[in-house]
């Protein structure tokens, strides 16, 4: 009776090499998206893919170890009341992505996802604004400098409410009009975790960040936290950064510690907007 198995499992081993090598070459899982921020649905669909393809490696190499022990005259595995078999696997579960939005995904060359756009670092905010209170501490305040507090407002922008510079809203406004036309599913998903806060950053002495200037926003999908400096992200973030990039908006998933909530208004929109006079 241990034929039939091992004929079955001898197929599968034959038939791995195809399925390891030749279905990622055809369907390629791992690519770095370049193409244009509307294009959510096939995201969506790479990472469906690529969640059926571990689940087919995941089979195979259980299948691997069963030829095996049926060779070596051990029992074949047994699936368990709970649907895992010796060894763990749960052939129940289902392969497509439940929620594909908060899905869970590694930053594809995540160190180049700004491409071309300049970062508005500590430096270049004081030097052009003076910082946004002279006696910053590690908690957040209230800002005191004239010219950025007659910018600043507290306003609904699409899903969420921020307190932010005017031109920063102004700008956030239209990431998100973007985002409800082309993907309402998402925007509806979208949730925020704080945008002003007036700080130095921690371990400096007189330096602020983009928070603390009411030029940054932190985002995540269905309120749910991202984990700081793992690489990883929800798949809705990498959505919405393509969105914030066209708009000229950095994205903290380059920094050295991976911070995928934050989104920043870069140097270069920084410096139009004082073309403009509008800062």
């Amino acid at each position: 009776m241990r034929t039939v198995p091992a004929i079955i499992l001898g197929v599968a081993i034959i038939l791995a090499p195809i399925i390891w090598y030749v279905f990622p070459i055809i369907v390629p899982i791992e690519s770095d998206f370049e193409g244009p921020a509307i294009d959510s649905g096939a995201r969506i669909e790479i990472e469906m893919l690529s969640q059926q393809v571990e689940d087919m490696r995941n089979q195979i190499e259980q299948l691997s170890l069963e030829i095996s022990r049926s060779q070596s005259g051990g029992p074949l595995l047994q699936q368990g009341a709970d649907g895992s078999d010796d060894y763990g696997y749960d052939s129940t579960t289902p392969n497509d992505i439940i929620d594909a939005y908060a899905q869970v995904v590694l930053i594809a060359n995540r160190k180049k996802v700004n491409q071309q756009l300049q970062l508005a670092n500590s430096t270049f905010l004081k030097e052009t604004f003076g910082l946004p209170r002279e006696d910053l501490t590690d908690s957040c305040q209230s800002m005191t400098n004239p010219r950025l507090e007659s910018l600043l407002i507290l306003e609904e922008v699409g899903p969420v409410r921020v307190r932010m510079l005017k031109p920063a809203i102004d700008s956030l406004r239209t990431v998100f009009d973007n985002i409800r036309r082309t993907d309402p599913d998402l925007f509806a998903r979208i949730n925020t975790a704080g945008s002003l806060c007036v700080r130095r950053i921690r371990g400096a002495t007189s330096s602020a960040s983009a928070h603390a200037y009411g030029l940054a926003v932190d985002l995540n999908i269905d309120g749910v936290l991202d984990t700081l400096g793992d690489g990883k992200t929800q798949l809705g973030l990498t959505i919405l950064a393509d969105f914030f990039r066209q708009e000229g908006w950095v994205w903290g998933a380059a920094w050295g510690r991976e911070d995928s909530m934050h989104f920043e208004v870069s140097r270069d929109k920084i410096e139009e907007w004082l073309e403009q006079g509008l800062l």
